[in-house]
């Protein structure tokens, strides 16, 4: 009987993979944001190292979500790793803000047109100090 559960873990384990896999992907693919992201970045030459740099990035990323690898690293790699994962995470929110005109219909409704770069600045900054609080004072204590 124990073999049978296992098997059924499996095979819901392997199940759900695949639907968020396949709600991942439908959600890159819908929106367009690699396609934006190059257009802005100007690396079109780069499009298939794009492609490839997601998947390997969620294939690495669920891998290590599977096991305890943050508990493994030493600061100096944890300190890299954090920053891409920052970062892409940071682009793919800042894609998903572009494609679907978030900030320019917010800034046009609370009157700020020509101050839509400091504004920007603004989140960016409080991002940053908010992330860097949480890490050095709730993390480390």
């Amino acid at each position: 009987m124990t073999i049978l559960k296992q098997i059924f873990t499996v095979f819901c384990g392997l199940g759900g993979g695949l639907v968020v896999g396949c709600g991942y992907v439908a959600f890159l693919t819908v929106l367009g944001i690699v396609p934006r992201l190059v257009q802005l970045s100007r690396t079109e030459r780069f499009i298939q190292s794009y492609e490839w740099a997601v998947v390997f990035g969620v294939l690495s990323g669920t891998w290590w979500g599977l096991g305890d690898a943050g508990g493994r690293l030493s600061a100096i790699v944890a300190a890299p790793v954090g920053l891409f994962c920052g970062l892409f995470v940071g682009m793919l929110a800042a894609a998903l803000t572009e494609v679907v005109n978030v900030i320019p219909i917010f800034s046009k409704r609370i009157g700020m047109d020509g101050r839509l770069a400091g504004a920007l600045m603004a989140i960016v900054l409080g991002k940053v100090a908010g992330a860097l609080f949480q890490w050095l004072y709730y993390v480390n204590h």
